[in-house]
């Protein structure tokens, strides 16, 4: 009885684990064809959150900055020109590249001899031009006695006639006395006229004396002028450039010997599009007179104040837009800073701005729009006028979105209706000095967070309580938030 009673105990064990056996078989058999088969029931789809950095518009007065290229140059610039030929015999040490000369300053000295030749020769006509004058005085001089004395023979022959006549009319002269007499008075009058003539050729000859000597003074005076260019001197003060000069050179007339330039007298060169310059005029037509500052990239000093001075006056050759100047005050430092010659980066101010805002050029799409944050954290996306491209930001006109947020940075993940996670980089910043990168949690999305940690069988103790010990925080590192994430999706 005792055998049949433990082969029955036996049968009945060997029954039960066949059905379990079964049974686990046809649960694992479930389980692999609802793996298998795509149209079996699965996990919800939940909808995709992205992450947005979003920014608040202010309406506010923006005033725009163009910026540009512009090189330097100079206002004051002169040639130092030799006005006759000659051989240079002395250079002022200081008419070298680069020193400095004041206005006055004895630069370059030619060979005075054939100078000094010309004036020893003008005031040698001049001298002989001043006798000449005196001995054309001294004839008028005499001629006019001599004239005196004709006209007074003239008076006695005139005399003796009248007696003659008088005598033959009383019968006791003769008639060919009357004649002599007659004759004897024209032959005076003949020398009367004769020395009136030459009177007047000796007063002429005063006339052309005189202009001589006008014309000998002139001849001096400008080989005295010669003679002082044989030193040629700074017209103005400044930096000279442009001298390959030695002395035993030998110059012709007019030619170069150098350049002085005025290093506190400089102007910067601009170039804009016809655009550009249209945004610098006013409602008369006229430049602006903005603030403009001209950056120096390859020093550390601060940037160079000036203002519009003037415009072109015409389009060069192959070139295109409008030609401005800039000139640069008046400062000690602008000389040691910039030279003629330099390029700079120019920025300057445009007229303000109002009811605007700016934004980062990657917040506006190429349609025009901005993705504005509306109920529920759902993205619209609004037109808005650009007014200003400025670098990698633009400027916007607010109008009716004032006060709204906009996405900083689209991307292809977002666009019209995606519900986005905004990140206010104002707001998550904390008075510890929290960074843009740091944001704040959701109890749900925290307590999901913590959960993950505290299930991850790889990570080292040590990591998980640091990790742990920063999700408690206010605000938690947006980069750890995603590599959690990351995990938390497969």
């Amino acid at each position: 009885m005792r055998f049949v009673a433990r082969s029955l105990t036996g049968l009945l064990l060997l029954a039960v684990t066949l059905g379990l056996l079964g049974l686990a078989a046809v649960t694992v058999g479930n389980a692999l064809r609802q793996s298998l088969d795509d149209g079996g029931p699965g996990r919800p789809a939940e909808e995709r959150v992205v992450a947005a950095n979003v920014v608040t518009l202010i309406a506010q007065d923006i005033t725009p900055q163009m910026t540009a290229f512009g090189k330097v140059e100079s206002r004051r610039t002169l040639d130092v020109r030799t006005r006759a030929a000659g051989m240079v015999v002395w250079v002022s040490e200081t008419f070298r590249n680069g020193l400095a000369v004041t206005e006055g300053d004895v630069l370059v000295r030619l060979d005075p001899a054939p100078s000094r030749e010309a004036l020893a020769l003008a005031d040698a006509d001049l001298t002989e031009a001043r006798a000449d004058a005196t001995e054309a005085a001294a004839a008028v001089m005499l001629a006019e006695d001599d004239l005196t004395a004709a006209e007074a023979q003239a008076v006695l022959r005139r005399q003796a006639l009248t007696r003659q006549q008088d005598l033959a009319t009383r019968g006791a002269g003769s008639s060919q006395a009357v004649e002599t007499a007659e004759l004897a008075v024209s032959a005076a009058d003949q020398a009367v006229l004769s020395r009136r003539q030459a009177l007047a050729s000796a007063r002429a000859q005063v006339d052309q004396t005189a202009v001589a000597v006008t014309r000998a003074e002139i001849a001096l005076g400008e080989a005295e002028r010669a003679l002082a260019e044989t030193d040629l001197r700074a017209g103005i003060s400044g930096r000279v450039d442009g001298v390959t000069l030695v002395p035993g050179a030998v110059v012709g007339a007019n030619e170069v010997l150098g350049r002085i330039v005025d290093p506190a007298a400089l102007d910067v060169a601009v170039r804009l599009s016809t655009a550009q310059f249209g945004l610098l005029l006013d409602e008369d037509g006229a430049l602006q007179g903005g603030t403009v500052s001209v950056i120096l990239d390859w020093i550390g000093a601060g940037p160079l104040t000036g203002k519009l001075d003037r415009m072109g006056a015409a389009v060069g050759e192959g070139q295109t837009g409008r030609l401005v100047y800039v000139a640069l005050e008046d400062d000690p430092t602008v000389a040691i800073l910039v030279q003629p010659g330099d390029f700079v980066t120019v920025r300057i101010e445009e007229a303000p701005l109002s009811d605007a805002a700016m934004l980062p050029a990657s917040a506006v799409g190429r349609n025009g729009t901005v993705l504005v944050l509306g109920p529920e954290d759902r993205l619209e996306e609004v037109p808005v006028e650009v007014k200003r491209r400025q670098g990698d930001a633009v400027i916007v006109a607010v109008g009716g979105l004032a006060g709204s947020e906009v996405v900083r940075e689209r991307s292809a993940f977002l666009g019209a209706g995606i519900r986005i996670r905004p990140i206010r980089p104002d707001a998550a910043a904390s008075p510890g000095g929290a960074s843009e990168d740091k944001v704040m949690l959701t109890p749900e999305r925290r307590a999901a967070l913590i959960a993950l940690v505290e299930a991850s069988a790889k990570m080292p103790d040590e990591v998980k309580s640091r990790l742990l010990q920063e999700l408690q925080a206010e605000t938690v590192p947006a980069e750890m938030i995603r590599r959690l994430e990351r995990r938390m999706d497969g």
